[in-house]
């Protein structure tokens, strides 16, 4: 089977390339966005119950 280049050169291309540093996450992880969204739709809304909810 023909190779797809060298094995002298096989890992060094990764070596050569520039370090990226990764951008900042904007969200949070999923666990505790739902936590989150929980509390505002489901425990406010039961401190609520005799009030009027508006919706927009």
């Amino acid at each position: 089977m023909p190779s797809h280049g060298s094995l002298t050169k096989a890992g060094r291309v990764r070596e050569l390339t520039p370090k990226i540093e990764p951008k900042p996450k904007k969200n949070k992880p999923p666990r505790i966005r739902n936590r989150l969204k929980y509390t505002i739709r489901v425990l406010q809304a039961s401190a609520q119950q005799g009030r009027r909810r508006r919706r927009f």
